[in-house]
């Protein structure tokens, strides 16, 4: 036609046609993994926003726990000035039973030690020792279950949000 042969024609249109599709293909992936990365820094800054509010909330329960624990220690600083004061007692038998045996009388009225020399109503060292181990028990018992719950709601509060936001 313009005094080119006609393979020659064939191959430079073949070359135009695979160059074209090989650029449009290669342009194609570029703007795809463009709008992939915008995608991506998007979903970025949602978690990082997610992130934040979730650490907001999980400070906040962390400070009430705080909080609890401060009031369960001056509950046992007041219950341990009360045990040593004497102020706390372990209940003692309602009824004495007398001994039929009068030498075992005499033998204890005759006791020497620090015990018969204190009143009737006073409470003993064994006996302030058991309230103390008792009230540090009961102290542990309530950080304990302090903690427990300011567990759950820290989990309750986290799953909440995530359910929120759509990250499930």
């Amino acid at each position: 036609m313009f005094g080119i042969p006609l393979p020659w024609v064939l191959v430079v249109l073949c070359i135009t046609l695979f160059g074209t599709y090989r650029g449009g293909y290669h342009f194609g992936w570029s703007d795809r993994d463009k709008e992939m990365q915008i995608e991506i820094a998007r979903k970025n800054e949602e978690s990082r926003q997610t992130e934040q509010k979730l650490n907001e909330q999980l400070n906040a329960t962390a400070g009430k726990l705080l909080e609890v624990n401060d009031v369960v220690n001056k509950k046992q600083s007041a219950l341990d000035a009360a045990i040593r004061a004497g102020r706390v007692r372990l209940p003692s038998p309602s009824c004495v039973y007398p001994t039929k045996d009068s030498t075992t009388t005499a033998t204890n009225s005759e006791k020497t030690g620090s015990e018969s020399n204190r009143q009737v109503d006073q409470t003993s060292d064994s006996d302030r020792e058991t309230l103390a181990a008792i009230a540090e028990i009961v102290a542990q018992g309530d950080r304990n279950t302090a903690q427990l719950n300011a567990c759950i709601d820290a989990y309750e509060e986290v799953r909440t949000k995530l359910n929120q936001s759509g990250h499930e």
